[in-house]
């Protein structure tokens, strides 16, 4: 189910459609403070239960290498705030200057990426209105005029070391030659506790939210199954977008909150409307 996002106002008495109801949240705990505030502006609870960690990768050589020829590249693509972060802390550790972006056309995913490399001072110069892959490839497409004008340009996408192969594909489908390395990896965290987690689902908790593939696929991990359904059996299940739905799928559960706006605000929003509606 998609849900537009609506005004506050509209959700329910005081906008608080959510107080009594306990929203667990998969994100990273570095990460999870906005998503914290959003949901409690709607009178939830919230329980911050981070199924994926992020960590530097495994090596850095591929990065090193791309990091000391950025001068071969046309274009910088940043799918994350991740891939900000880490690149720009690599960049700096190599001693190089971000200065040295500045001759490179900038794609950043998503409003959250673009603050951040803005706030660095790093210009962008496209942010696609999809945030999906497919979006960004024709948002690229359309910035150099053509998929013709994508031939022979290079790219460098920084990014996780486990992600969707679409937008290099159709880049080099379409002549472009594209280095992706990895800046960062998802993993399990060392401290969660499975027998918490899994006494909180089949009891206080009314909805879970996915912000990621990788926080359904941990999930799964933890409890070693291919199928979440029973695992989640009554708890409500909220993705961020067409990707992290599209994974829950494949495990076993059906989704029943998705915003059209692929955000934190958004998915917030989505689920206080979802509750208001009951």
């Amino acid at each position: 189910m998609i849900l537009s996002q609506p005004a506050q106002n509209d959700l329910g008495p005081r906008g608080r459609p959510l107080a009594g109801r306990t929203v667990v949240i998969t994100r990273a705990r570095s990460q999870a403070d906005e998503f914290v505030v959003e949901l409690e502006k709607y009178g939830t609870r919230v329980i911050v239960c981070p199924t994926i960690e992020i960590a530097e990768p495994e090596t850095y050589e591929r990065l090193d290498e791309a990091i000391d020829h950025l001068y071969g590249y046309d274009w910088l693509v940043f799918t994350s705030v991740n891939g900000v972060d880490y690149f720009l802390l690599r960049l700096k550790a190599r001693g190089h200057d971000i200065s040295e972006i500045d001759e490179l056309r900038v794609c950043a995913i998503g409003d959250a990426t673009a603050e951040r490399l803005r706030a660095a001072h790093i210009h962008v110069d496209v942010v696609p209105e999809q945030f999906k892959a497919e979006g960004v490839f024709a948002a690229l497409e359309q910035f150099v005029g053509g998929g013709e004008m994508l031939l022979g340009l290079n790219f460098l996408i920084p990014r996780a070391a486990v992600a969707r192969d679409y937008l290099p594909k159709a880049l080099e489908g379409a002549g472009a030659r594209v280095d992706v390395v990895p800046v960062y990896r998802t993993i399990l965290p060392d401290k969660l506790d499975r027998a918490r987690l899994g006494a909180m689902l089949a009891g206080s908790a009314d909805c879970i939210a996915f912000t990621s593939p990788s926080t359904v696929r941990n999930l799964a991990q933890l409890f070693d199954t291919q199928d979440l359904g029973e695992t989640l059996a009554g708890v409500v299940v909220a993705c961020i977008g067409d990707i992290t739905a599209q994974t829950a799928a494949e495990y076993g559960l059906r989704v029943d909150v998705q915003p059209k706006q692929f955000t934190i605000p958004g998915l917030a929003c989505a689920i206080a409307k979802h509750f208001a509606d009951k």
